[in-house]
């Protein structure tokens, strides 16, 4: 399927043992399928040689971007300073560790055109995570829910199309949490009467480096951010 534009993202800390192959796998990808196109490394204050990997990318194409954070953000400003970084009308991220298919993003596509939406929201076939994050995931799921009527099959999955517009139109995203930032994006393209769509996609187990984890007071502090936010928007 062939497209006029796309930004496209990678939340990044930390993946000097993956980065690379992640990028230029991308990069083959948006040059079969996309006349216009950006790709933005999102580098959250990695503590390795990530950082100068990504540069050296960039180097190589002046569509390859680099953010820095020079110390370590969070997820949610991560996502933020990449949605509000990329220039073209459709927007996509995913997740720099090498667990998602990138080539996959022709079924968000397809999906978009089948449903008009103006957020196409992957969810897994599979999840290769811990049974904690799954359950977290899930309790959390329950909690958006019942406050605010989202229901979709998993709100935090890292592979997610977005129309530029919705970044433009919804209140500014504030949360640096990744327990939250997903969520918040979605509930307030949700009250802005943005229209959703989702497609499964494959969750591969991750090959390099390792996965932040959740930590409990992190996960706390996000539920704490939800109930706020629900007393702000109700």
């Amino acid at each position: 399927m062939k497209i006029k534009e796309l930004s496209v993202f990678l939340p990044t800390y930390n993946e000097e043992g993956i980065i690379s192959k992640v990028v230029l796998n991308t990069k083959d990808i948006l040059q079969k399928m996309t006349e216009k196109w950006e790709l933005i490394i999102v580098n959250d204050g990695s503590s390795d040689s990530t950082q100068k990997i990504a540069i050296d990318l960039s180097k190589s194409d002046p569509r390859i971007k680099v953010i820095s954070h020079e110390t370590n953000l969070g997820y949610g400003a991560t996502l933020a300073d990449g949605f509000y970084n990329s220039k073209y009308n459709w927007i996509a991220f995913t997740d720099s560790d090498g667990q998602f298919d990138f080539s996959e993003i022709n079924k968000f596509f397809e999906k978009q055109e089948e449903a008009g939406a103006d957020l196409v929201i992957g969810y897994y076939k599979k999840r290769r995570v811990s049974k904690f994050k799954i359950l977290t995931s899930r309790l959390w799921e329950l909690a958006v829910f019942i406050l605010f009527g989202l229901k979709v099959h998993d709100i935090d999955c890292g592979f997610k199309l977005i129309r530029k517009e919705v970044i433009d139109k919804i209140p500014k995203l504030e949360s640096q949490r990744g327990a939250f930032i997903s969520s918040e994006l979605l509930i307030k393209a949700k009250k802005k009467g943005f229209r959703f769509a989702e497609v499964p996609v494959t969750h591969y187990p991750r090959t390099k480096g390792a996965g932040t984890g959740r930590n409990i007071n992190v996960i706390i502090k996000s539920f704490i951010d939800l109930f706020r936010l629900w007393r702000k928007l109700k």
